[in-house]
């Protein structure tokens, strides 16, 4: 245990303070209809409207087969997630798990290598927003950019119920555009419409060179893009802090991942494959645009551009959020400027944001400059740090049961079915994911840039503990700026 304070149960078990305790200050302004929507849009972005096409090139049909193996591993990090939450619902979350059952520089890493992740995912996210705008208006890329990064800013110091709320919307587009495609493609099936009619069926995914036709190799590799196609789930833990009945309302949040990923990843390949063949698509290109160009419906391609548009700024928003709450929690314990402790009147970590929403903008500038070799290797870093936290989410877990075997916490009310053998085997396949980036030549940057980020953490670490032996000790801040 760190040094927080806990409360007593009446059988004398210690019991993890709320979030009311906590000094965290922010108002719980995420009500069940938003938090519903951040689940399940955190779970589609462009990983699966753009990346699932060099997915698809790679693997054929048994994308189908790595989605759902992968999906069923990202509900039991969910699920280890949703115990702890059920623990104490903090904004910190995975961070602050990590401080207290692992120790502080393992909150430490957790923290800066999330806020790192989002300040790169939201780099990308923008400049690729703005990339999109072209399709319809011949405007400078910078100059889109730019007015994104200001609205979505802007955004999120007004309120984190306005957050919730464009969250909430971008989420429907996502969510209908998928829907709409599954439909369409259950029309050409069964009906026979549209220039597609006349071959499709169920049987393309195993006609067109077999469901493997890649073999198992070909499947194992595009595992790192699936498991980006992922990242950001887990950000309903990040709004713990600010929802409004976080012990109702996340567990249904989180129960909700199987089915979501049944429907929107697993069921829309079938559908699609099932339409068109698999060796149509290629790197670069939609899966939705090659079938809607394959069924002769190009009015497809304008709505798919305005889909995956709203995907990026989705992703960009979740960053401009999460990246504050993460620097605000560091600098709680310690382990960041006291400076990001402040809260504005309306209970948002604004020089947090700010700091976050700066970085983001001069990333804009570097796309600019350098717009090839910027996005190459985006997908293989966000994939590494993202699954640091899930890491931290399952190694968390396990110390946290370890400790409730003990006498030392009481049961959580949500907990993880199959635990802790199914932890275990989700870090098991995460270390598979590790092994199989450093195989794929492109994915192997990023593991490159693992140890120098680690270097710049360990480092920086020491410097604050020689400054502050009491580093990742929770201060009571409840300031206002």
């Amino acid at each position: 245990m760190t040094s927080l304070q806990v409360e007593k149960n009446d059988d004398g078990k210690a019991a993890g303070p709320s979030a009311e305790t906590s000094g965290e200050g922010y108002q719980r302004g995420l009500g069940a209809r938003q938090i519903q929507m951040i689940a399940i849009g955190g779970a589609i972005g462009t990983g699966l409207f753009l990346g699932a096409g060099k997915a698809i090139s790679k693997a054929g049909p048994s994308l189908i087969l790595a989605y759902a193996i992968a999906g069923l591993v990202i509900f039991f990090i969910m699920r280890a997630l949703g115990e702890l939450l059920m623990y104490r619902p903090v904004s910190g979350s995975f961070a602050e798990y990590a401080r207290e059952f692992i120790g502080p520089f393992a909150g430490f890493v957790t923290g800066w290598t999330y806020w790192l992740f989002w300040v790169v995912t939201g780099i990308t996210e923008v400049t690729a927003a703005a990339t999109y705008m072209t399709y319809w208006w011949d405007i400078p890329q910078w100059l889109s950019a730019l007015v994104f990064t200001i609205i979505l800013y802007g955004a999120n110091l007004i309120s984190v119920k306005l957050f919730g709320e464009i969250e909430f919307w971008f989420s429907m587009v996502k969510v209908t555009a998928i829907l709409g495609m599954i439909l369409i493609c259950a029309g050409v099936l069964t009906i026979g419409f549209s220039d597609a009619g006349d071959t499709a069926s169920v049987s393309m995914l195993w006609d067109q060179g077999g469901f493997f036709p890649k073999g198992l190799g070909g499947t194992l590799m595009t595992l790192q893009i699936v498991m980006f196609a992922f990242l950001a789930v887990e950000l309903v833990g990040v709004t713990a802090g600010e929802s409004k009945d976080p012990k109702t309302v996340l567990p249904k949040a989180i129960n909700t991942v199987p089915w979501r990923i049944a429907v929107f990843y697993v069921g829309a390949l079938i559908m699609i494959l099932s339409v068109v063949p698999w060796t149509v698509f290629s790197d670069g290109v939609s899966p939705f645009v090659k079938a809607f160009e394959q069924m002769g419906l190009g009015v497809g391609a304008a709505i798919v551009n305005f889909v995956v548009l709203t995907a990026a700024l989705s992703s960009c928003n979740s960053g401009m959020y999460s990246t504050g709450r993460m620097l605000r929690d560091l600098a709680l314990n310690g382990q960041g400027p006291k400076i990001f402790t402040r809260l504005s009147a309306r209970g948002i970590p604004l020089i947090g944001t700010t700091f976050s929403a700066a970085l983001m903008m001069f990333g804009v500038w570097i796309n600019y400059q350098w717009p090839g070799e910027a996005f190459n290797y985006v997908v293989s870093f966000a994939t590494i740090s993202g699954m640091w936290a899930w890491i931290m989410i399952l190694c968390s877990q396990l110390r946290f049961r370890r400790a409730v075997a003990r006498g030392e916490l009481p049961e959580s009310s949500f907990k993880a079915p199959g635990a802790p053998f199914t932890s275990w085997f989700a870090l098991g396949f995460i270390g598979l994911v590790i092994v199989l980036m450093g195989i794929d030549s492109t994915a192997r940057n990023a593991l490159y840039c693992a140890p120098l980020w680690a270097l710049i953490l360990v480092v920086s670490y020491r410097v604050l503990k020689a400054r502050n032996p009491h580093i990742g000790e929770r201060a009571q801040a409840g300031d206002k700026a």
